[in-house]
């Protein structure tokens, strides 16, 4: 006998990964440079070069020590580093005490759900969402209760956020710059969503916390800002990882954040801690530990998503298509040119072009398009975008 959920998980890959794996297999059919992958968020910027300086650095200068077991935590010299970073960059004052370093975001909203996770609790997360959300949920014995997309601009329904919000409610995830739609919530958007939390908290008695995940955190363009969340909303806690920004991904490592005021705070701490534990997620890779730390103030050069953003957005509105244009992040959330939105995926697959329906994310109606990729492959892809679109004409 086995456990027919996690059977059904790992038997089961999500529509990403399935298109993924899909266009590895036409690629060797037909070559990769006739697939037109869009499914999955792969950065196609290089590590700045003092990565990859900084980590062989590390294997000659500390052989015998770099691949050694660190803190469950995570090394005391390189929390310290980060919570240096975070300082000078927020103006705030955290310490080394208050982050735990994890294999990735995916590994910090583990923790981070597991260890609040009381029986009969839900979180709240906003429509489109990247959709391990509610694995990770799940898992952790909770309920998520989802809130429809806003479709004009992607920001937050509050009316119906608002009814959904009740006693049992123990927090609300937000990820902004969004996958898969790009947007970015602005500073009025947070502002009214923190001062709703602050009177439900008071209202239910207990603190409703607010879970930051933001691997897309320095991937932002002309015209908009990111704000920094726990400046924001007293109980915020902050899901990071270094795979987009450091264009890392294989990498998995990242940190959660547990700032001194958040409510209860030593307690959240402890039980991310106790999570970690109970999930086998101590110890992060101990190089990268020591590498991103010592290069977190810096990014891949993310001028091309810019760039490829721009060339996606003028010519697929010229071909027809609604969309909103991204603030950050590296992902196009068009709307289909049909409502059934995995038919619509499947019309562009059979012109070797994978797009990711939107109903996965909670958004029929749209898909996902990952343009991190290079320039030139858009380029290509355009005229595939066009036979598309004039199919339906």
């Amino acid at each position: 006998m086995v456990s027919e959920r996690m059977k059904g998980l790992g038997t089961a890959r999500s529509v990403i990964r399935e298109l993924f794996e899909y266009g590895n297999t036409r690629a060797a059919q037909i070559g990769r440079e006739n697939v037109f992958d869009f499914s999955i968020g792969n950065p196609s910027v290089p590590s700045p070069d003092a990565v990859n300086e900084t980590a062989v650095r590390l294997l000659r200068e500390q052989p015998d020590l770099i691949h050694a077991y660190t803190s469950a935590q995570g090394a005391a010299d390189a929390r310290q580093r980060f919570a240096d970073s975070l300082n000078r960059r927020f103006g705030a004052n955290y310490t080394a005490d208050r982050l735990y370093l994890t294999v990735g975001a995916a590994a910090s909203l583990c923790c981070v759900f597991n260890g609040l996770t009381c029986p009969g609790d839900e979180f709240i997360v906003f429509a489109p969402y990247f959709p391990e959300y509610k694995v990770f949920i799940e898992g952790a014995g909770a309920r998520m209760v989802l809130i429809p997309p806003e479709i004009e601009a992607f920001q937050i329904d509050f009316d119906t956020f608002e009814k959904a919000l009740n006693q049992h409610t123990k927090g609300v995830l937000v990820n902004s710059p969004n996958n898969p739609s790009g947007t970015v919530y602005s500073k009025a958007t947070l502002e009214r969503l923190a001062a709703i939390l602050t009177e439900k908290s008071r209202e239910y008695g207990h603190p409703i916390y607010l879970i930051s995940d933001e691997p897309y955190r320095e991937i932002v363009y002309p015209g908009f800002q990111i704000p920094w969340v726990p400046h924001l909303y007293r109980d915020t806690i902050v899901c990071y990882s270094f795979s987009k920004s450091l264009s890392l991904p294989g990498e998995r490592i990242g940190y959660v954040l547990v700032p001194k005021e958040v409510s209860d705070g030593d307690a959240v701490y402890a039980a991310v801690a106790g999570a970690g534990r109970s999930l086998g997620y101590v110890c992060a890779p101990s190089l990268f530990q020591q590498v991103t730390s010592l290069c977190c103030d810096m990014t891949s050069d993310i001028k091309v998503y810019e760039e490829n953003r721009n060339l996606l957005v003028t010519s697929l509105r010229e071909m027809g298509y609604h969309v909103v244009e991204p603030g950050g992040a590296f992902y196009l959330f068009p709307r289909t040119l049909e409502p059934d939105d995995m038919a619509f995926s499947e019309r562009a697959k059979k012109l070797d072009l994978l797009i990711v329906p939107g109903s996965g994310f909670g958004a029929p109606g749209h898909v996902r398009i990952s343009y991190c990729v290079q320039t030139e492959t858009i380029r290509r892809a355009l005229p595939k975008f066009k036979e598309l679109a004039d199919s339906y004409k």
